[in-house]
């Protein structure tokens, strides 16, 4: 190989390293976005289902505690005042802050 053309593979390697690792942190940033991104559980899942899930608590019949909801729910891990927030049941999907389902345990 002559050495014109070994500095000009060694260019080219080292700009697409370059290229490569800028990359990185942009490629992970929008594959962690979407990993965010989580779908709000409809009545009509399964689980939901199974549950008694409702998107709103008042709309429950087998509701007794007329305070109980997801926000106040041990299984719910959504910010306070959120509208909405993961659960555990519904593998980490977005349920109704003022949901309510017959699995609900009062927060501690």
């Amino acid at each position: 190989m002559t050495d014109h053309a070994s500095a000009t593979n060694r260019r080219r390697f080292i700009k697409l390293t370059v290229a490569g690792l800028a990359a990185g942190p942009l490629a992970n940033a929008l594959l962690s976005e979407s990993a965010a991104a989580v779908e709000k559980v409809s009545e009509s899942n399964p689980t939901a289902q199974a549950l008694g899930y409702k998107e709103d608590a008042t709309k429950a019949p087998a509701r007794k505690d007329p305070k109980a909801d997801c926000a106040n729910c041990n299984l719910y891990s959504g910010k306070p005042g959120a509208p909405d927030g993961p659960c555990v049941l519904f593998q980490g999907n977005l349920v109704s802050a003022k949901g309510w389902c017959t699995a609900w345990v009062k927060k501690a």
